[in-house]
């Protein structure tokens, strides 16, 4: 009774219109100083700057240039920031609550000191788990009796275990319809409410999967319209509650997702051709689910399951049938890495993601704008690369020669060409052609 299942669950249309939350970053600069005996401030050139995230993890490692000055490019604009400075014979200095993207050019003054350099741990501080017998009257004997009232109780056994598969059936399949319907209205609440009553009619049952991948779904567009409220919301009270309430969605659409690719990848094959093109159907949302809940788990809630989610999605992608849909989440996917990288390997990576973007499209203006800043913070983590930089330069103007006066970022990307060419006299190249990088 519960083969033909597989025909009844399937997974919400509203799985392939995952509703997305703008990745939203910011830049962070500021300029470092060392205070004189006689009161004046002089510029600290080759001070060491560490600016760890502490509501995630995060470290971001860097050096002024010669004239004090330091700048980051695509920070995490929720996040909140530490900055540490030290220098050989200064004194270390912390500033905490720091946000970016705020247009704060922020100022650290260090004393004459021994040269520390403040830990993570001290940084975040502030600085401081046998025998047959007859039956008498000629009736049915012993054994034939006990035969009988054994095969009684295996009848009534089976026959129970048919009603309640019978009625698991009728629960799983009510809450399945009834939850994508409230899914489709956007009623998030409603579907996980009724997805859970499906859920708990019967946990072996092959139709949980189809459920914990729906209620995946309802979990994960509910924290993106709860992430967005917080962003766009001006008391800070509100904000942080809603951002804790969204990560909270978000790491449990990730946890179900999960959950639901492992249960149907332990299902077996069933033996009609429909139901068994139905369950690689439901695998499929399932990837989908998974992937996209992982890069918001990733991006949003824990940056160290960035590996997880960089599975996911490669076994999304490897599994997506249409063109559209895929190359939409190589640019995903692309954006997902760009987002959890902090160091240079990472943001190599990065770059030769976006590279295959620029492959099929050589003037896409995401992917020339997102070489720019990973080349920019490839060069920074390298002691100020003046080779990464001009390529980052290069990247950057070619971005803003092809994206409109409309585009947010344009503005973060000129101020980044001209703090390139202010730090490290870096300014960009012409080229008739897109530029190329070595194999």
């Amino acid at each position: 009774m519960r083969r033909y299942f597989y025909s009844i669950i399937a997974s919400a249309v509203l799985l392939l219109a995952a509703a997305g939350v703008s990745a939203q970053t910011g830049q962070l600069r500021g300029r470092v100083f060392i205070q004189q005996a006689d009161g004046t401030k002089v510029p600290a050139a080759g001070a060491q700057v560490d600016v760890y995230r502490v509501d995630l993890p995060g470290k971001y490692p860097s050096k002024t240039n010669k004239n004090g000055e330091f700048v980051y490019a695509g920070l995490p604009y929720i996040g909140t920031y530490v900055i540490a400075v030290s220098a050989p014979n200064a004194a270390p200095t912390v500033r905490g609550g720091v946000k970016v993207g705020r247009d704060i050019d922020f100022e650290l003054v260090m004393t004459p000191g021994n040269g520390q350099r403040f830990t993570e741990e001290q940084a975040k501080a502030g600085g401081g788990g046998g025998s047959e017998t007859a039956a008498s009257g000629g009736g049915e004997s012993a054994a034939d009796k006990a035969k009988r009232e054994e095969m009684e109780r295996k009848n009534a056994e089976l026959i129970a275990a048919n009603k309640k598969i019978e009625n698991a059936n009728q629960v799983i399949g009510d809450a399945f319809r009834s939850g994508n319907t409230a899914l489709n209205a956007k009623n998030y609440d409603e579907a996980i409410k009724l997805y859970d009553t499906g859920i708990a009619a019967d946990a072996d049952h092959p139709g949980i999967p189809s459920l914990l991948t729906n209620k995946s779904v309802a979990l994960r567009l509910r924290g993106v319209d709860r992430f967005n409220a917080a962003v766009q919301s001006k008391d800070e009270a509100a904000k942080t509650s809603g951002m804790e309430a969204a990560k909270a969605d978000f790491k449990a659409s990730a946890e179900l997702a999960t959950q639901a690719v492992d249960k149907l990848k332990k299902l077996p094959t069933p033996t009609d051709p429909n139901e068994a093109k139905q369950l690689e159907t439901n695998k499929y949302f399932a990837l989908t689910a998974r992937a996209e809940s992982m890069r918001l788990f990733a991006t949003k809630v824990d940056p160290t399951k960035a590996d997880a989610a960089i599975a996911a999605y490669q076994e999304y992608i490897a599994a997506e049938p249409d063109a559209a849909r895929k190359s939409k989440a190589q640019k995903d996917f692309a954006q997902m890495l760009f987002e959890t990288a902090t160091d240079p390997a990472a943001y190599e990576r990065v770059v030769a993601e976006y590279q295959k973007i620029l492959e099929a499209n050589p003037e896409d203006p995401v992917a020339l704008l997102r070489i720019g800043q990973a080349m920019f913070n490839i060069g920074a983590l390298n002691n100020n690369d003046k080779a990464k930089y001009q390529e980052a330069a290069n990247y950057l103007q070619r971005y803003v020669d092809k994206a409109p006066d409309t585009d947010p970022l344009k503005a973060e990307a000129k101020d980044l060409i001209g703090a390139l060419k202010a730090q490290a006299n870096v300014t960009p190249e012409k080229t008739t052609r897109p530029a190329r990088r070595r194999p």
